[in-house]
């Protein structure tokens, strides 16, 4: 069996690594050949969410729109085509369309994030905004054989509109993102994101501030896309993302930091339809943490058991006072949730799940 599966960014990007790449060879396994292409590529992606160079930028996009309406005309060739979200980041879903209508090919939509509700572009603004046709989302939907949803926020929504769903969270492989034996002192807290969610970050803030009052810590924060962020009495370190260093980033933090709160760009919806991926990150190796009781995060892990869930200020002082004052503490609770995550979200049980939907669309 062959499947194109069409995503709009590289492997840089989470959802197209965690959602598509890393199952291409546990899908070849079970007899599934996926062909992965991404619109835009590893440079074009590196320069998205950079200011300036917009007609630069826009030229850029020819020979990738040329190189999916090829791909559109040839997908009969195809058992089946994945979308990972959209097949291209702006415009309509013609190619959507097209593939469905006149290569007539069962389409399978992956969603992992809430794309079907409207925000404003933090990099490009209202222009963004009008280029991502929101309402592409919906047709897609409507379009697709099946629907594979993050999270069961994202089915309710898509079955509302008549579709087939099914729910594979966003996992990782556990045979590598897997627990170390740390000797960090002090101990680090930290944070890996993208510069889009970092101002979720900032409502802990105040909570470090006075936790820095009472414990030598250090902050550890990866892609948050700022050039300096300061903290008063808080020593941080500010890194760059990298993909060969994001393994050894999670695993190298004591204590991890998933805050979910309303920002500018995004709404109550939006963060209720989070996947929770962060948690499912620190469970697997083996960092304890506490997190925003959000959405699908209320319903990760085992609270008081796996991490701690923290609603005010209050909370969050009182979490990371308790993990930051017993190292054995944080050892037990981090044990713990490397056993949960081997139980419910392992590569290979989602990979044989992800298989069926697959072969009950084709058949």
């Amino acid at each position: 069996m062959r499947v194109l599966a069409l995503t709009s960014y590289p492997v840089e990007a989470a959802a197209t690594r965690f959602r598509v790449g890393q199952f291409i060879e546990p899908l070849r396994d079970r007899g599934i050949d996926v062909e992965l292409s991404s619109f835009l590529d590893s440079e074009q992606f590196k320069a998205l969410y950079k200011q300036g160079g917009f007609a630069r930028k826009a030229a850029g996009m020819i020979a990738p729109t040329l190189r999916r309406i090829k791909e559109a005309v040839t997908a009969g060739k195809y058992d089946a085509v994945l979308i990972q979200r959209e097949a291209m980041m702006f415009g309509p879903g013609i190619i959507e369309w097209m593939i469905a209508n006149l290569a007539r090919v069962p389409l399978i939509l992956d969603l992992d994030d809430a794309t079907y509700i409207r925000y404003v572009s933090p990099t490009y603004g209202r222009l963004g905004s009008a280029f991502k046709f929101f309402g592409k989302t919906d047709r897609l939907i409507r379009r697709s054989s099946v629907v594979i949803c993050g999270n069961r926020f994202i089915a309710e929504y898509a079955e509302s509109l008549g579709a087939k769903t099914v729910v594979v969270p966003t996992v990782v492989d556990t045979d590598k993102f897997k627990p170390v034996e740390k000797h960090n002192d002090p101990p680090v807290i930290g944070w890996i994101g993208t510069h889009s969610t970092f101002p979720l970050l900032t409502m802990t803030f105040p909570t470090l501030e006075r936790l820095a009052r009472r414990h030598r810590f250090v902050l550890r924060l990866v892609g948050s896309g700022r050039g300096a962020v300061a903290v008063e009495g808080v020593e941080i370190e500010n890194a760059e993302w990298r993909l060969e260093r994001e393994v050894t980033d999670f695993a190298s933090l004591d204590i991890g930091l998933y805050p979910l709160t309303e920002t500018n760009s995004a709404n109550e919806a939006w963060i209720k339809a989070k996947s929770g991926f962060k948690a499912i990150q620190y469970m697997a190796v083996g960092v304890p943490f506490v997190m925003s009781p959000v959405g699908i995060c209320a319903e990760i892990g085992e609270p008081g058991r796996t991490h701690f869930n923290a609603t005010t200020q209050d909370d969050w002082y009182n979490s990371l006072d308790k993990l930051l004052s017993d190292r054995r503490s944080r050892i037990e609770m981090g044990c713990e949730g490397r056993k949960f995550s081997l139980a419910h979200f392992t590569l290979e049980s989602q990979a044989e799940f992800l298989a069926e939907t697959i072969e009950s669309v084709v058949i």
